[in-house]
């Protein structure tokens, strides 16, 4: 990240932590409730062929965990608090989005058949986010939403040809990383893409960002 970049983390630095920290829980609260009392029968979703040509990868899981880092990015190098403000409403409604999918429509990924106990990293996340609120992956979608909003931001944060590539990467292996730990199916992951890339265009602001 260049020293411009570097500078925008500083402005509104409580406010960015504490705002994070107290979405990001009540966001999980709202969520394992949904995963562990869901309101009507559960949906197990289809797979496909890409989920066969896409084999368990349980190093993948660190590329999953990631996905709290780089949703952190977006509101950490905002220096203008009007913009945190929006940016959080933003991809809270994304949130409450799927939330309420979720409630209307519980689904699930199909069973595996996988000893999680041979893999303690994965062992600890199926224990912390079982495979269910399945479709659409919130876990792509707001990774996507994401990336709009980092590419968007590239100007002010000094980021050039290096940082788009590596935005796009991070946010591809996410998505991979969700159907390598057998956490989504590869539907689930078109439809948390679908749903990321929408709100992300019908919510960006206009003018875009403040400097």
């Amino acid at each position: 990240m260049s020293p411009r970049g570097t500078a925008r983390i500083w402005p509104n630095f409580w406010l960015k932590t504490w705002g994070t920290t107290v979405f990001m829980t009540l966001f999980f609260t709202a969520y394992i409730h949904l995963l562990k009392n869901p309101q009507g029968p559960v949906t197990e979703m289809p797979t496909s062929i890409v989920d066969e040509w896409v084999t368990l990868q349980p190093w993948s899981v660190i590329i999953y965990v990631s996905l709290w880092l780089y949703v952190s990015l977006p509101p950490a190098l905002m220096a203008n608090r009007a913009d945190l403000v929006g940016y959080g409403w933003r991809i809270g409604l994304l949130c409450l989005i799927g939330l309420i999918t979720f409630w209307i429509w519980p689904t699930a990924v199909p069973p595996t058949h996988v000893d999680w106990a041979q893999y303690p990293g994965m062992g600890v996340l199926k224990g912390v986010d079982a495979a269910g609120n399945a479709c659409p992956s919130l876990h792509v979608a707001t990774a996507v939403f994401s990336a709009f909003w980092l590419h968007w931001m590239s100007p002010w944060c000094g980021g050039g040809k290096a940082w788009r590539i590596a935005n796009v990467v991070w946010c591809v292996a996410i998505a991979y990383s969700t159907l390598a730990t057998r956490q989504h199916v590869f539907i689930d992951v078109c439809a948390g893409a679908a749903l990321g890339t929408a709100m992300a265009w019908l919510t960006r602001p206009r003018p875009l960002l403040r400097n």
